[in-house]
């Protein structure tokens, strides 16, 4: 489609904008969607999270309440503090350290160490074992200011205690480490360690997120993953941006965050002894797959109502414009001399009438002017056939004929070359029907023609050709060179001058291509003509090509005087659009004409 139509602006102009202001609706409503999701997450997930705190919370300060039963039991204290060495202090030790490990069911190990004796006591499945004379563990013996220490998940051990304990099965476990203390001094009296499964967590946690969908981490102080999506990461440092920037440096109690493609929410667990984090992703795809399969089915509803609106707008813009092209049709026609054409009806709109007002101007034209212009056309036409019946083509070859054989009979055999050039010049011109010969044939007739010029010109100029043999079986249109020859003496012939030279070369371009050279040493086109002309061979009208498809237009053409805009219509009409010619100056002087054609062996292909 061009763009200066009414039938493009009318489907541009329709469906541009109903295009634009369904795509900003799409990108608004999409817009609005998933800020409202987000809200609506992070509002959900900041409520989930701080139950999961509560939850945990209450987790750790249930195993902070079994660790304070060393005071609140009078024996276990006394015999701690005093020191114990029989059985029954023995017993009365493992009957407290048991009744922590069976208060709760995920609590997997107890460990006690006593200052006074310096005695380990570690009870793993109700089973105890004990040392004596060894110092605490390093991470029990706890010497800060507070007596209450949360240990990240780690992987349970013996607590270094070097006897072999076939009841301890290695798995991540969270530890509570107390100091025992004397009251109210801070000397410690003993430690106390709580090994709790990672199951205690797992309970709380896995409630708050998707599995499939969602991560989740609890982090420590340090950043080490207490608990996490994937139990490989457990007691590993976190090693992410996000964290590093948005939660560590961060003393907010919650909050949350955009990066990364998801959505970061978290929540801080503090109590005694324990400083942890809880933090939950959930991608930006997962969130918004709602509003993402909103915006699909959107944008399925968007193709089809553009199909819709681009079909009825294409059929609609048709049948607007259908008639103006018809018009258009008929004008074209009548410009070309057809003022007969039939004019059909086109409705009763505004084209309908313009049509029934043209057609009543053609009526009109055709009754008044046209019946009289044809009468007096014809009577010219007969007139022309009169005069051109007393001067008949063939008498005067046969008079050339009998002037050329007396020319013989005087001894003059000059007039009598003379006159067989002009003979065979035109018995080439009256053989009209044939248009198309072949290159020897358009050669020789150039020769008879420079036959005649150099007797006129008293032999100032040379003529030389040079042509593949191959080529001069091959056929081209009818008096194509001569004109363009004739134009040298026409206009570029200079009399003063008698080196002047012509000269016509043909090769091929390739297999199915051949071009004709035609240059010549005379004068040089003028600058402004030759622009000129350059820009009528490069855009041919379509007026002179239709032209030759008229038998008696073709009759004309063929005299002499042709232009090289119809000599290049006359070849694109026989040979294609694929023909060219172009002329330019030589720098050493003179004027070339190339012609390039395909090269067409038979007759009947053209």
């Amino acid at each position: 489609m061009k763009w200066n139509t009414i039938r493009t602006k009318l489907i541009v102009f329709i469906l541009l904008p109903t295009l634009i202001c369904i795509m900003a609706t799409m990108f608004i409503s999409y817009h609005y969607s998933t800020q409202s999701l987000r809200t609506r997450a992070v509002d959900e997930n900041t409520n989930l999270l701080f139950q999961g705190n509560r939850n945990i919370e209450s987790l750790i300060q249930e195993i902070n309440r079994l660790s304070l039963i060393v005071y609140s039991d009078s024996d276990f204290y006394r015999l701690l503090e005093a020191g114990y060495e029989d059985m029954a202090a023995n017993t009365r030790i493992y009957s407290s350290l048991n009744y922590i490990s069976s208060s709760m069911p995920d609590i997997s190990q107890v460990y006690l160490y006593g200052v006074k004796d310096r005695k380990a006591t570690l009870l793993t499945q109700n089973t105890p074992k004990r040392w004596q004379g060894i110092p605490p563990y390093a991470d029990s013996e706890i010497t800060s200011s507070s007596p209450v220490f949360i240990q990240s998940t780690h992987i349970s051990h013996s607590y270094g205690l070097t006897s072999p304990i076939p009841q301890l099965i290695p798995e991540p476990v969270f530890t509570l480490h107390r100091r025992i203390e004397r009251i109210p001094t801070t000397t410690p009296l003993g430690f106390l360690s709580i090994d709790v499964k990672l199951t205690a967590l797992t309970d709380i946690v896995s409630q708050l997120y998707d599995q499939k969908q969602e991560n989740i981490w609890l982090l420590d102080g340090d950043g080490r993953i207490v608990y996490g999506s994937n139990s490989e990461e457990y007691g590993k440092r976190l090693h992410a941006s996000w964290y590093n920037k948005q939660i560590a440096t961060n003393q907010s109690s919650q909050g949350y965050f955009e990066e990364e493609d998801a959505v970061f929410i978290y929540q801080r667990i503090e109590t005694q002894g324990l400083n942890w984090t809880l933090v939950k992703q959930i991608p930006t795809s997962y969130l918004f797959r709602e509003a993402n399969e909103a915006a699909a089915i959107n944008i399925f509803l968007l193709v089809l109502l553009l199909i819709t609106i681009a079909t009825l707008t294409t059929l609609i813009s048709f049948r607007i414009t259908a008639p103006i092209k018809q018009l258009t049709r008929y004008m074209n026609q009548v410009q070309t001399g057809n003022l007969d054409v039939e004019i059909q009806p086109m409705g009763k709109d505004e084209i309908g009438v313009v049509t029934e007002r043209f057609r009543s101007m053609m009526d009109t034209i055709n009754n008044l002017i046209l019946r009289e212009y044809k009468l007096e056309l014809s009577n010219k036409t007969n007139e022309l056939r009169a005069l051109q019946a007393q001067i008949n083509p063939h008498f005067l070859n046969n008079t050339l004929q009998i002037i050329g054989t007396l020319a013989l009979e005087l001894k003059v055999p000059q007039i009598y070359s003379l006159l067989s050039a002009l003979a065979k010049m035109m018995r080439y011109s009256m053989y009209n029907e044939e248009k198309i010969v072949t290159v020897k044939d358009e050669l020789d007739h150039v020769k008879a023609y420079i036959e005649l010029q150099k007797e006129r010109f008293e032999n100032k100029f040379s003529f030389r050709y040079d042509m593949e043999e191959s080529l001069l079986e091959t056929f081209m249109p009818k008096m194509i060179l001569q004109p363009i020859v004739e134009n040298y003496f026409k206009h570029g012939f200079n009399l003063s001058r008698s080196d002047g030279f012509i000269e016509i070369t043909a090769a091929r371009v390739d297999d199915n291509r051949m071009e004709i050279c035609i240059q010549n040493n005379g004068n040089a086109i003028p600058s402004a003509k030759l622009d000129l002309l350059k820009q009528k061979l490069q855009h041919p009208t379509r007026t002179d090509i239709d032209l030759l498809r008229n038998t008696e237009q073709t009759k004309e053409a063929t005299g002499s005087g042709i232009g090289l805009p119809n000599v290049l219509a006359r070849l694109k009409f026989v040979c294609g659009d694929s023909a060219t010619l172009t002329v330019d100056n030589l720098r050493a002087g003179g004027v070339v004409v190339k012609l390039e054609i395909e090269i067409i062996a038979e007759r009947e292909k053209i």
